[in-house]
C-alpha cells in the first residue's frame, strides 16, 4: 500500500515551547535581561520603522560585538539545549507518527518560525523535523555571525508553506523555485493534507492560507496564560482557524485528539476517492 504524505507545520515559540527561545540562555550569554533586550528592540524598531525580526537579529549582533562575544554557530546552537517545551513533547512525535503510519500515512513535520534556526537545531527535538525554516545568520571567515541570512517574519512565513507544497525545500536563495507554476497537480502536496499549528496573530497569514485552501489550521495557547487563551478565541471567532486547543502534547490531550482525528479523516477521504 502506498503511503499518503501529510505535512504538519509548526510555529516554535509559544507553540512548542512556552517562551521565546532567546529567553532561556541567549540573553545570559549576552549579559542582558529579557526586559532590557526587548525594550532596546522596541525603541530601535520605532526609531527606524524596522521589521521586528530584523530588529532582534540586529540587536543580538550589536550587543555581541559591543561586549566582544564571538557569536559563532556552535555558541548559538548551544543555546538550544536549555529550551523547554510544553507537556508531552518528549514522546509526542513518536506517538503521532505511529498513529499516522498505522492508517497508511507518512507524516512529515516542519518548523516555520521567526526564531533562530541555530537555536532550534540545538534543541532536543531538532531531529524530528524534515526541515527547519527559521531566521538564521550568515558567518564570516572566522565563523562569527555578521548578518541575517534569512529573516522570517509573519508574512514571509507563507513562502515556506508553498515550498513544502511544491517540495522546494533547500535552495532558499532561488526565488523562482517557490513561484514556479506546476501544471501537474500530482506533483503537489494537496492543501487538504497540510496542517498548520501556531499560537497567535503572527501565525495568522499561514493559518488563513491553509484554512482557506482546504487544509486545517489550529491555534494553540498556553493554558497557564489567560491572555493567550483570549487571543486564540479571538482568532477562532474571526474564522482564521479551524480549531483551538491548549498547547498540551500528551497522549490524551484535546490537541492530540484533534490531530489524530484529522489524520483519520484524511485516510478515510483517500479511501473513498479510490472506490
Amino acid at each position: 500500500m502506498e503511503l499518503i504524505k501529510v505535512a504538519f507545520m509548526y510555529d516554535f515559540d509559544e507553540t512548542l515551547s512556552p517562551n521565546y527561545m532567546q529567553e532561556y540562555s541567549l540573553f545570559d550569554t549576552l549579559g542582558m535581561n529579557k526586559e532590557d533586550f526587548w525594550a532596546h528592540c522596541n525603541d530601535l524598531g520605532i526609531k527606524h520603522n524596522m521589521d521586528g525580526t530584523l530588529v532582534y537579529m540586529y540587536t543580538i549582533l550589536y550587543f555581541a560585538h559591543l561586549k566582544h562575544i564571538p557569536l559563532t554557530y556552535d555558541i548559538m546552537k548551544e543555546q538550544g539545549k536549555s529550551v523547554q517545551f510544553f507537556k508531552g513533547i518528549d514522546t509526542y512525535f513518536e506517538r503521532i507518527n505511529k498513529i499516522a503510519l498505522s492508517i497508511g500515512i507518512e507524516l512529515e513535520h516542519y518548523i516555520i518560525s521567526s526564531g533562530l534556526k541555530e537555536i532550534i537545531e540545538g534543541t532536543s527535538i531538532a531531529n524530528k523535523f524534515t526541515r527547519i525554516f527559521a531566521s538564521s545568520f550568515a558567518y564570516d571567515e572566522n565563523g562569527e555571525a555578521i548578518w541575517p541570512a534569512q529573516a522570517v517574519n509573519f508574512t514571509t512565513k507563507t513562502q515556506y508553506v508553498f515550498r513544502i507544497r511544491k517540495n522546494r525545500l533547500d535552495n532558499l536563495y532561488n526565488k523562482n523555485e517557490v513561484n514556479e507554476y506546476i501544471a501537474n497537480k500530482n506533483l503537489l502536496l494537496s492543501y487538504e493534507r497540510m496542517i498548520y499549528i501556531g499560537d497567535g496573530f503572527t501565525d495568522v497569514p499561514c493559518m488563513k492560507v491553509i484554512k482557506d485552501k482546504g487544509g486545517i489550521s489550529i491555534c494553540v495557547y498556553d493554558p497557564e496564560k489567560d491572555k493567550a487563551k483570549l487571543e486564540a478565541e479571538r482568532i477562532f471567532n474571526d474564522k482564521r482557524v479551524n480549531y483551538i486547543a491548549p498547547a498540551d502534547y500528551t497522549s490524551n490531550s484535546r490537541l492530540t485528539q484533534i490531530l489524530t482525528d484529522i489524520l483519520k479523516k484524511i485516510a478515510v477521504d483517500n479511501k473513498l476517492k479510490n472506490y
